[in-house]
């Protein structure tokens, strides 16, 4: 296998070499918020084994809106079109017409697929016309050129890392971070003024509702705190943050499709503390520095709580599913 565990950090790289002569590099990840985080490490290994190479993100339009003049490894995003299985669920649309003609005039040298198991992104991958594909496989997919098999039960991270080894690229951290811009500090300044010291952010939603802690339990925390508290949301979750608000003894500012991406992030960075299920928003806070406190079923901490707790996180006495929280939760 390319990849190896060593120590208290992680040095991948192994038996693959760097690419000769790569100039462009395209990467498939093209679904959510927390996603496109646990992915930044490997995105950010590639970029360092090839600085000279534009690397380009085939994600969806809230990539391209996002990552927009941020600091990163990303050079540019082509926000996909709908396509079955890739950025949209299974039974979508197939490719639209010419999608693959445009992709393929880019002559990308290396095309990355860190995107899932690979039974529709691999043929997807493969049909851009890299002189290279490599990414993960279950056994019913396509092989691409270079491939390490897709295991459930694996941190996303390193999963994503494991397949950066195969084109030769190393990293000795596994900790994603996104930088935060002048413009998303312009805009929580516009919506929400100087934000008060002590702030402690409480996201309540999830997008599977299976994965949701109790609204009831979100504000006893919050209230215990003693903090001014935001609750965020989308407006999907509208009626979820309010009634974590309204079951808290103390005031508490609902804050539903306030704030862009950036402008949430920096919300964030503001923050003393975050507790949150296991979403986008808990990843994309721990990125931009905020402690936080994650609520996760047991087989989601394996895949996606903060590196190291995923391999020591404590499991909660609960209803089924347990819930699980890595060692500096006190719930």
């Amino acid at each position: 296998m390319a990849a190896g565990v060593c120590g208290d950090g992680l040095v991948y790289g192994g038996v693959y070499g760097l690419v000769e002569g790569v100039r462009r590099i395209a990467v498939l990840r093209a679904n959510a918020l927390g996603d496109l985080v646990v992915s930044l490490p490997a995105i950010e290994a590639l970029k360092r084994a090839y600085p000279q190479a534009r690397l380009t993100l085939l994600g969806q339009d809230w990539h391209r809106r996002f990552l927009a003049g941020r600091p990163g490894p990303v050079d540019e995003v082509i926000a996909l079109p709908p396509v079955a299985g890739v950025s949209a669920p299974a039974d979508g649309p197939a490719a639209p017409p010419g999608l693959y003609d445009g992709l393929r005039r880019r002559r990308f040298d290396l095309a990355v697929q860190l995107h899932g198991g690979g039974r529709y992104s691999n043929p997807f991958v493969r049909a851009l016309g890299a002189r290279l594909t490599a990414g993960l496989r279950t056994p019913d997919a396509e092989r691409l050129d270079r491939w390490v098999p897709y295991h459930y039960f694996q941190h996303e991270t390193l999963r994503m890392l494991e397949v950066a080894a195969l084109v030769g690229a190393r990293t000795e951290t596994a900790e994603p971070r996104i930088a935060v811009t002048a413009a998303d500090r312009a805009e929580l300044a516009r919506v929400l003024g100087e934000p008060p010291p002590g702030l402690v952010a409480v996201h309540p939603g999830a997008g599977d509702p299976r994965r949701r802690w109790p609204a009831r339990r979100f504000a006893a925390v919050a209230d215990r705190l003693g903090r001014p508290v935001v609750v965020t949301g989308t407006g999907a979750e509208r009626e979820l943050v309010h009634d974590v608000v309204a079951a808290m003894r103390r005031p508490a500012l609902p804050l539903v499709d306030g704030l862009g991406m950036g402008g949430l992030a920096a919300l964030y960075e503001r923050c003393d503390l975050v507790i949150a299920n296991d979403t986008g928003p808990r990843h994309l806070a721990a990125a931009v520095g905020a402690p936080t406190v994650g609520i996760y079923w047991c087989g989601n901490a394996i895949n996606a709580a903060p590196w190291p707790a995923a391999g020591t996180g404590r499991c909660c006495p609960g209803s089924w599913p347990a819930r699980c929280a890595g060692p500096a939760a006190s719930i």
